[in-house]
């Protein structure tokens, strides 16, 4: 058996198309940091943590992808892309929505994206990511226009990342 055929016959006895009816809905649920982290515990308590999901990844040569695609390449049968390219191809979703300000943090935050993974999207990390690109919290939450502004540009990034196409 091959690593494709191992991957989608685990998938297929653990039943993953439960976790999610559709493409679009997988999306929608990856795109949103709460949702993303039901996913992730519900996928945990049906016993594959995620340290499966990440064995998996590397399986199929996607250590550079988000563990959405690896969800998505698994029940799907997409093709994996690299978190760099989801990051640039979001970008231009968000450059007439965002002002300047929300586009520089918005970048930063792709940038590390690319670099270690889905992680640096968690609503959790918005404060610590808001003080590394601004040295203070007040200082980045003054920068992008208040506290909702920054949770906003935070959410509307997830949403752009995970959009089809």
């Amino acid at each position: 058996m091959n690593p494709q055929e191992f991957v989608t016959h685990l998938f297929d006895t653990l039943a993953l198309p439960g976790f999610f009816s559709s493409e679009e809905e997988l999306r929608q649920i990856w795109s949103d940091p709460t949702t993303r982290r039901q996913l992730l515990e519900r996928l945990a308590e049906a016993g594959f943590a995620r340290q499966d999901l990440e064995e998996i990844q590397a399986m199929i040569d996607a250590r550079d992808c988000d563990l959405f695609d690896v969800l998505e390449y698994i029940a799907f049968a997409r093709p994996t892309t690299s978190r760099l390219k989801r990051a640039e191809a979001s970008r231009p979703r968000l450059v007439n929505v965002l002002s300047r300000q929300q586009m520089e943090f918005v970048d930063f935050v792709l940038g590390r994206y690319a670099t270690t993974g889905v992680d640096e999207l968690d609503l959790e990390k918005l404060p610590a990511l808001l003080h590394l690109k601004y040295q203070a919290l007040q200082d980045g939450m003054t920068a992008l226009g208040g506290a909702e502004q920054a949770r906003g540009a935070f959410l509307d990034l997830q949403k752009a990342l995970y959009v089809a196409g």
